[in-house]
């Protein structure tokens, strides 16, 4: 039986580590307080992902290690680089194939869809350190210390994603209040459900073509913000959304350490933004769930 280490039990690390208990392959998942679903084949274990000992002990034999784990958005810059240096070590060591959960941020602004043969070229702190994390995680892979990853995915949709429009849009929609989005409402925008995000993870950690490069996760929707807002307003009854555009440094001027942040990663939301993830389709053999599937779902998370 297959063995896997996940790090982290938010949205996207319980998605994957169901998927590969559900697969019959045992998983041991790693968060700070021993937290994360029940199932008999998911070994919940409390432990510091940036202690690379402690790490190292519980990945022995594993055949990957998933990292799903990532700070408090606020306190990225300080606080990603150890728990980076924790996975990369304990993969390192024991010969986990190390699947990083990245996302867009390295690429900086671009006009036209995204591919994974893109240069870095980020032009905010956080896309800089993302960049710089898979750039120090592929100079050990290519110098023969480690196999590693990585799969990026645009921002989170679907029930419980911890995404600025999953927090913030979709309950006001569902509920029929008035909100404000710090984007160009109506620019086509690549959303990547977390049931696909855990999919192309589990299919990179298996597929030995997927080392020592990137991979995009397949999107439900190119929709706009607007056009994803309406669906999920029509599939729940609500009214029609009250949605309007705000500069992102209202946000700034809210008072939220971590709304705060936001400001410096307007390039995302304020012009299309379009994942090419044709090499995924092709080679993992991921495809998209169904945006219609997505709304659904999202709803009945709503009204439980």
């Amino acid at each position: 039986m297959s063995f896997h280490v996940v790090t982290g039990a938010g949205p996207t690390g319980t998605a994957t580590a169901l998927l590969l208990a559900r697969s019959g392959e045992r998983v041991r998942l790693v968060t700070r307080r021993g937290t994360g679903p029940e199932h008999p084949g998911i070994e919940r274990i409390a432990a510091d992902a940036r202690d690379a000992d402690s790490l190292t002990a519980l990945a022995g034999g594993a055949l990957s290690l998933v990292n799903c784990a990532a700070p408090p958005y606020h306190r990225w810059l300080t606080e990603f680089p150890p728990l980076a240096a924790g996975l990369l070590t304990a993969a390192e060591r024991t010969g986990a194939g190390y699947v990083m959960l990245g996302n867009v941020y390295g690429y900086g602004p671009v006009d036209g869809p995204l591919t994974e043969d893109l240069p870095a070229a980020p032009t905010s702190r956080k896309g800089a350190l993302r960049a710089a994390l898979w750039a120090e995680a592929l100079a050990a892979h290519r110098a023969g210390r480690v196999r590693v990853t990585e799969v990026r995915a645009s921002d989170f949709l679907g029930r419980g994603a911890t995404s600025l429009f999953g927090f913030t849009v979709v309950p006001a929609v569902l509920a029929g209040e008035p909100v404000g989005y710090p984007a160009d409402l109506d620019a086509p925008h690549s959303w990547s459900h977390l049931g696909d995000v855990a999919a192309t993870l589990v299919a990179a950690a298996r597929n030995g073509a997927s080392w020592g490069r990137a991979w995009h996760v397949p999107s439900t929707t190119e929709a706009s913000a607007r056009e994803v807002a309406r669906r999920l307003a029509a599939a729940a009854g609500a009214p029609e959304p009250a949605l309007t555009a705000v500069a992102p440094a209202e946000l700034a001027r809210s008072g939220d350490e971590v709304l705060a942040e936001v400001e410096e990663m307007a390039y995302l939301y304020d012009r299309p933004l379009r994942l090419d993830s044709t090499r995924t389709e092709e080679v993992l053999g991921v495809t998209a769930t169904p945006f219609e599937e997505v709304v659904e779902e999202i709803v009945r998370g709503a009204r439980r």
